[in-house]
């Protein structure tokens, strides 16, 4: 039996780890051949040997190599350069995952063509328009053949959307299954000592989005909360390329240097950044992912949004939504809580990948 040619769709950082569990399971298959495309959307200053060894990766077997650009540069070109590969390649099935524009346009480009195309975190949804990853989300999960969802919500979504049931397989958390890969690499780590941090008694500080970061204005109260709220429990603070730009533009380096309890970091590993999230009493920030991380492993969260394409992180978990200006009484609030909460979503278990495994079987039509 011929191996049927599997892509793996991947832009950035996030997009590897949510690859990675499913390309594991799918080299176990006899009848799968996982092919890594990685189109080269994002310059991620870790995406090093090391990142690629800790989720035991090949090197991408397809490069496209598109550079960064605003949206619909990075769209058209990874649309262009993605149709040749196809047309070279001819794939049985291209995976793409999360909402970055290579989601959005590699979908595009493989469904124009007539290859079966599946969303791995479909159904998604903030219901904020003017948030580009939602375009994305909307479009790739009106033209993708095959819907896999992490939680209820997205089903509900879905349906609500017209997408028809028979698409739809709820398979749950494909970052939980990233994270449970490498956990003994993150728990062996011991980061928090090299900034003599105190296990459960000090907060994970990220933040990167044009809504937070570019507006002089709401950057300098966000970073002057910060600093006051360092006084209560220390902070650490790996500073995005982006925000680190607006700060110096803000003038603000002096403020945040002075304050004795927030330690700016330069950009870490996602092993080395984990061993802080897991170590932390709290997570303060504007990120997808550390939402539904903080919630498996039961930390304390708020997301400085006005809206979550994860309400489920919210309602069963551990995580709260704040305006700047409420950030500081949320501290105070998520700080006379519990250490940690028990939480338990269905399907967050780790074997998310071996589900997706069997709805390719099932809409491929594969015999074991």
């Amino acid at each position: 039996m011929n191996k049927l040619k599997i892509h793996l769709i991947a832009a950035a950082r996030p997009n590897f780890m949510k690859i990675a569990p499913l390309y594991h399971a799918l080299k176990k298959e006899s009848w799968a051949d996982p092919i890594i495309v990685h189109t080269g959307q994002h310059y991620d200053l870790n995406m090093s040997d090391v990142f690629f060894s800790d989720l035991m990766l090949p090197e991408p077997h397809l490069h496209l190599g598109v550079g960064s650009g605003s949206h619909a540069e990075q769209t058209g070109r990874v649309m262009i350069a993605y149709e040749q590969a196809l047309i070279e390649e001819i794939p049985d099935l291209v995976v793409v995952v999360g909402d970055v524009n290579s989601t959005m346009a590699c979908s595009l480009a493989a469904v124009k063509l007539g290859f079966k195309t599946a969303h791995l975190e479909a159904g998604l949804r903030s219901f904020d328009r003017t948030m580009p990853e939602e375009i994305n989300r909307l479009v790739t999960d009106s033209v993708a053949d095959i819907l896999w969802t992490p939680s209820r919500d997205g089903d509900d979504n879905l349906i609500r959307e017209g997408a028809s049931t028979g698409k739809i397989d709820r398979v749950g958390n494909i970052m939980i299954d990233s994270m449970e890969l490498i956990r003994s690499k993150i728990e062996a780590e011991a980061v928090y000592k090299k900034y003599d941090l105190e296990p459960e008694n000090y907060a994970v500080v990220t933040l990167h989005r044009p809504s937070n970061v570019d507006d002089p204005d709401k950057l300098k109260q966000l970073c002057r909360t910060l600093v006051r709220q360092s006084e209560k429990i220390p902070m650490v603070f790996p500073v995005h390329p982006r925000t680190r730009k607006n700060i110096d533009k803000a003038d603000m380096n002096g403020d945040l240097s002075k304050a004795l309890n927030l330690k700016l970091l330069e950009p870490i590993s996602y092993r080395s950044f984990m061993n802080l999230v897991f170590n932390c009493r709290l997570a303060i920030t504007d990120s997808g992912g550390i939402q539904e991380e903080t919630t498996y492993l039961g930390i304390a969260c708020i997301t400085l949004r006005p809206n979550t394409e994860r309400p489920i992180t919210i309602e069963q978990g551990t995580n709260q939504l704040s305006r700047a200006d409420e950030l500081e009484s949320k501290v105070n609030q998520a700080l006379a809580g519990p250490v940690r909460k028990r939480c338990s979503i269905d399907l967050w278990d780790g074997r998310t990948a071996e589900r997706v495994v069997r709805s390719i079987q099932k809409h491929l039509n594969i015999l074991k």
